[in-house]
């Protein structure tokens, strides 16, 4: 078993003069700066179950990285505890933690063979050589390198050296396994195929994965649950598809998504126990269940921001209910057309599937072209303009 459980984690940097640059930019990333120092993290909860995929995601300096590297034992705990498998491990040796880590960089040795680079970690275990080979052919297996075994590391492709650093991890049969931005330093075309192999990685090995990336594609497609971070803080923990349909507050719902969700004000005006949407001049009603949603929260009349993906959006007829905007910029995708269009004084994304093409947009879209779009009740977010919380939940 690898439970991983971490309760009210904090990480303080200590404010002093060497520290003074990065804290003022820290300053402006809204992290908070205390008497103690720089509050990188702030009260992490996290129960992570045995063998479970977990992404820790969100831009660069929100955090995510440290969380990570005080579970391997790099970073220091400033406050609260973390445990695997029931045992505190804050003041446990990251090497007795029964964990690897995979990093951004390789970290390969370049004198040594694939074969030496992943025997490497078991030698240090003082392993029978025969335990070695075997546990270094099935690891070479899996992840498809056994006919590289004999390169060194400048013989290698970028992708094939990324096979290797996770395979020196996992012939030490490790509890858990880290990975630290593994994929950021290969092409688009490596990143999509690395990522199918860690989905097929992980139905292999027994092992708990966390793992951190500031790519949400990344998030979206290898997470079991996802872990969204800004500025130190956990902002939502939810499957990928409960973050997309439910995002917590407006920086998730912006930070999910590509291309990222249209936003709106709005006003959301409630009647008895039913709710309209007033925007641009239309009204949207939200569906049954988001008006119970809101009825459960008791939420009243207000100006609101309202939240629209952009594959979401309809584009239809004249009509009364219909906003309405000017096409600025027209993005082929293939199955797909990206629109960016002017409208309300604002940019909005519409996504236009090719094959849902008809009537005046069948040949397409031309610049300046007028176009009459509307969307769903059942599709729309309401968010505080308050405090940007999301209405609903």
């Amino acid at each position: 078993m690898a439970e991983v459980q971490l309760k009210h984690i904090k990480k303080v940097y200590p404010y002093n003069e060497k520290r003074q640059k990065k804290a003022n930019q820290e300053k402006a990333n809204n992290l908070q700066i205390t008497d103690e120092g720089v509050l990188s993290v702030h009260d992490f909860n996290l129960d992570i179950a045995d063998r479970e995929f977990v992404v820790l995601v969100g831009p660069s300096g929100c955090g995510k990285s440290t969380t990570l590297r005080m579970v391997a034992g790099l970073e220091e705990i400033s406050d609260g505890e973390l445990y695997i498998d029931g045992q505190l491990m804050n003041d446990v040796a990251p090497k007795d933690r029964d964990i690897a880590m995979v990093f951004q960089s390789y970290a390969l040795y370049p004198h040594m063979t694939v074969r030496e680079n992943l025997a490497f970690p078991l030698k240090l275990r003082k392993m029978p050589k025969l335990d070695i080979d075997a546990r270094v052919n099935e690891a070479a297996e899996i992840l498809g390198i056994t006919e590289y075994l004999n390169r060194k590391p400048k013989a290698l492709s970028g992708g094939q050296r990324q096979r290797v650093a996770i395979g020196r991890a996992i012939v030490r049969e490790p509890k858990v396994l880290l990975m630290d931005e593994p994929l950021s330093n290969l092409d688009a075309k490596l990143r999509n195929q690395m990522r199918a192999e860690i989905i097929k990685l992980r139905q292999r090995i027994n092992t708990t994965f966390i793992y951190v990336t500031h790519d949400q594609t990344e998030a979206m497609t290898l997470g079991d649950r996802i872990v969204i971070m800004r500025d130190g803080v956990v902002q939502q923990v939810g499957t990928p598809q409960e973050v997309f349909d439910q995002p917590a507050n407006l920086f998730v719902s912006g930070f999910i998504g590509v291309p990222q969700m249209n936003y709106f004000d709005a006003e959301l005006l409630r009647e008895h126990d039913t709710y309209q949407i007033h925007v641009g001049g239309i009204v949207v009603v939200p569906s049954e269940e988001k008006q119970q949603r809101l009825l459960n929260n008791n939420v009243e009349s207000q100006a609101i921001t309202l939240g629209i993906r952009p594959e979401h959006i309809a584009l239809l007829g004249e009509g009364s209910q219909m906003l309405h905007g000017t096409v600025d910029v027209s993005e082929m995708m293939g199955s797909s057309v990206h629109l960016h269009l002017s409208s309300l004084g604002q940019d909005v994304i519409v996504i236009v599937q090719t094959t849902n093409m008809a009537g005046e947009y069948l040949n397409g879209f031309t610049i300046h072209q007028d176009v009459a779009y509307t969307c769903g009740g059942n599709v729309v977010h309401l968010f505080s303009k308050e405090d940007e919380h999301n209405l609903e939940f």
